[in-house]
């Protein structure tokens, strides 16, 4: 689904990324790891088309794109779970989901009955504002909301962050359930290790802005990865 080759991205005169290369497979989850600062939102950024990429090669479900901008990507099916989640606060949860209808066909503008599968606490909620929800439940209204857009790629970043632990249980099982009805492919970055090694597929670390270790999850020892990782 996702292919970048020699990557760079400059924000001023700092370049912050350097010749990064990534694969997303549709019903996998990479893994995107290293400690703050490494790059990876930013590498979100870029592949979400937020922040355009100095160079580099993008490729999307076969096509090869130079720098669209976010929501020419929305429309192409790349959806955003932002760090911070980025919720609407005064907004119920009901128009918050609403709100990813913008890319979608008219006739296609619908809350499919497996969000609340997924995620009942937002049909318990539907019209608290958003504002007025739990970090944790925030989360799972930001998840939800991607959702709506039907992704063939969907973006993680962060969504253990702030979260209670029973949450992220709950999250991690939503994550693995959108991987294995292979509709998408799932970039997920994440500094809790435990969650990211049980999750992945495949596992792709930044160091100062460069790919330092990569791996499929198969035959992958977790001290590797986490020696790798530094988290």
């Amino acid at each position: 689904m996702l292919s970048l080759s020699d990557v760079t991205l400059h924000y001023g005169q700092s370049q912050i990324l350097n010749g990064v290369r990534l694969t997303a497979e549709t019903g996998r989850i990479t893994c995107l790891m290293g400690t703050n600062g490494t790059g990876k939102t930013s590498l979100l950024k870029a592949i979400a088309g937020t922040h355009h990429r100095s160079g580099g090669t993008y490729v999307l479900n076969g096509e090869t794109l130079a720098k669209p901008p976010a929501h020419a990507l929305a429309a192409k099916g790349v959806a955003v779970v932002p760090q911070g989640r980025m919720i609407f606060p005064l907004l119920t949860v009901t128009e918050n989901l609403m709100t990813g209808f913008a890319v979608l066909p008219r006739a296609e503008r619908s809350i499919p009955g497996e969000i609340y599968e997924l995620f009942p606490v937002l049909k318990d909620m539907a019209n608290r504002r958003g504002g007025d929800l739990s970090g944790g439940q925030q989360q799972q209204l930001a998840i939800a909301r991607a959702l709506i857009m039907r992704p063939k790629l969907l973006l993680l970043d962060e969504p253990t962050e702030g979260i209670q632990p029973n949450i992220i249980q709950q999250i991690g099982r939503v994550i693995a359930h959108l991987r294995d009805e292979g509709k998408m492919a799932i970039v997920l970055v994440e500094q809790y290790f435990d969650f990211a090694f049980d999750l992945g597929d495949r596992f792709t670390v930044l160091k100062r802005g460069s790919v330092v270790f990569e791996s499929e999850k198969a035959g992958l020892a977790r001290d590797d990865l986490l020696a790798a990782a530094g988290v």
